[in-house]
């Protein structure tokens, strides 16, 4: 059996894309990414499949139907069996959404339900939370909508500002996507009506408290 192929959609620096082609450069790991589209020429993520030599090309169009009209036959001629979304910062056409059903994942920096849309980690401050982070989901039509693959939890730090948030979020990402990836690349990932089950999962069996009842303890040390 071979890799599963993927395709990742970008809009801007490319973090997770560049995470996600590190963690297919082993030979082991169970996905390839054979293409890359951007909604923005000049995005710098862009330097990352061109560095790996990864066919990658530009679609600006902005209206959805357009884009989808450009972008499907493009994905099908790469033979795309997943789509990655990563930093896409536009909204895909219903129709299109629905021909890929269940082989289109995003990652969003917040742990969903909650703060779904743009500026989620402005969000979480503003609602206060102790805890927030980041989720990789299957995509729906509706934005940030979809069954939940996985989660990462980052604190929120007393004084932390929207950039030092963001920061600490996107480091989990960069471990969570990949994780999620290769889950689905294994067929591990299965969708039972609008939840995931994934073969050989575990909970992990750990309770962290914010604030700590003692700042003396490591964070995180509580075990349920």
């Amino acid at each position: 059996m071979g890799r599963l192929r993927v395709a990742v959609l970008i809009s801007g620096r490319g973090s997770n894309l560049q995470a996600l082609i590190a963690a297919c450069g082993d030979s082991a790991f169970p996905a390839e990414i054979v293409f890359v589209v951007s909604s923005r020429p000049e995005a710098p993520g862009l330097s990352f499949a061109r560095a790996a030599e990864i066919p990658c090309v530009a679609i600006t169009d902005r209206d959805r139907r357009s884009f989808a009209a450009q972008a499907d036959p493009l994905l099908r001629e790469q033979r795309v069996e997943l789509i990655c979304l990563a930093g896409f910062m536009r909204l895909l056409e219903t129709g299109f959404v629905e021909a890929w059903s269940d082989r289109i994942i995003n990652i969003h920096p917040s742990l969903l339900p909650s703060f779904r849309g743009l500026k989620a980690q402005r969000q979480a401050l503003v609602a206060g939370v102790r805890f927030t982070g980041c989720t990789v989901h299957f995509v729906r039509p509706e934005v940030d909508c979809g069954p939940i693959i996985g989660q990462a939890v980052v604190p929120v730090h007393p004084g932390d500002d929207e950039a030092q948030l963001s920061d600490r979020i996107l480091g989990v990402e960069h471990r969570l996507y990949p994780m999620a990836l290769r889950l689905i690349a294994e067929g591990r990932v299965r969708i039972v009506g609008e939840r995931v089950e994934i073969e050989g999962w575990r909970a992990p069996q750990l309770t962290a408290l914010n604030p700590q009842d003692n700042p003396g303890e490591p964070f995180a040390s509580h075990r349920s």
